[in-house]
């Protein structure tokens, strides 16, 4: 077997992995990513009991029960590149021998439910309602570093770059699809759904102007109006491809849950966001127990 050399694969002192400071018994295969360091505890809260608690950098776990069903929650930060250390670090704590440094014979599978909030581009789909992912967009072109061509949605890339007239000076979007298993968990008549788009920054690359100009002033608009076989992007936020991408290329299970606290269209913000978050917190758990 090849050993993954110790450059590649960091542990600290203590056997966990390096940025997450996680041992392989502390997680569940359940697993609820939160951007916020702070939502952790939100969603805790929620458990009937907490067998786990630790935290390095922005990174904080708790594992515990709801309902008789073990869940592990844990704070990503924000950003592709945080969502890349994540994923990978998760993955290999249930897929290679920390020990002998080895890939394991037998794959274990891990569903990846993020909670997150995102402001909604559709006049339709107003602040504190909940948009479930069918599809990420990558504007980011963190997944285009690992062998991916395989897992993407090809067709609605092309009609994408076609449509926006896309930049080739800017990495290339990619769409990868959600796990239709857990989309049947979390769907509702409450839910809207379509594509989140993730963007690699909080200004400009959203379209935000502050001081700076932006190499296309247009592409929100043109992302407004993209639509492929009646699908339309829902909103945009900055975590939701590179963990579809990244779960779908390690064999997992991804879906991606937004509460929406403003609309870019209507330039409409929640009056109280904390509460939807709460709402969402709540969906969430109890659709996945059932």
């Amino acid at each position: 077997m090849t050993k993954i050399g110790a450059s590649e694969l960091i542990l600290n002192p203590d056997g966990s992995v390096y940025h997450l400071n996680l041992k392989p018994e502390h997680i569940s295969k359940n697993i609820i990513l939160v951007g916020d360091q702070n939502r952790v505890a939100k969603v805790a809260k929620h458990f009937d009991s907490v067998e786990f608690e630790t935290q390095k950098r922005e990174f904080k776990t708790i594992t515990g029960t709801f309902k008789n069903k073990r869940f592990t929650v844990i704070s990503t930060g924000i950003g592709p590149d945080n969502i890349d250390i994540v994923i990978n670090e998760l993955d290999a704590l249930v897929n290679i021998d920390l020990l002998t440094r080895t890939i394991k014979k037998e794959h274990t599978s891990l569903n990846f439910v993020r909670i997150g909030t995102s402001g909604s581009l559709q006049e339709e789909i107003p602040v504190d309602s909940f948009v479930l992912a069918k599809y990420g967009l990558g504007l980011d072109g963190m997944l285009l570093s690992y062998e991916c061509e395989h897992i993407l949605e090809k067709d609605m890339e092309r009609a994408f770059i076609d449509h926006t007239k896309y930049s080739e000076n800017k990495s290339r979007p990619y769409f990868v699809k959600n796990s239709n298993h857990l989309e049947q968990k979390l769907t509702s008549p409450k839910v809207f759904s379509g594509i989140t788009a993730t963007a690699g920054g909080f200004y400009g690359p959203q379209g935000r102007v502050l001081r700076l100009a932006i190499q296309d002033p247009n592409l929100n608009h043109k992302i407004n109006n993209f639509s492929y076989k009646g699908i339309k992007i829902t909103n945009l936020e900055m975590e939701t491809s590179a963990i579809y991408g990244l779960a779908k290329l390690l064999g997992h299970r991804a879906l991606s849950m937004n509460a929406i606290i403003g609309n870019r269209k209507t330039l409409a913000f929640s009056k109280d966001p904390y509460k939807t978050v709460e709402k969402l917190i709540e969906y969430t758990l109890f659709k996945l127990c059932q």
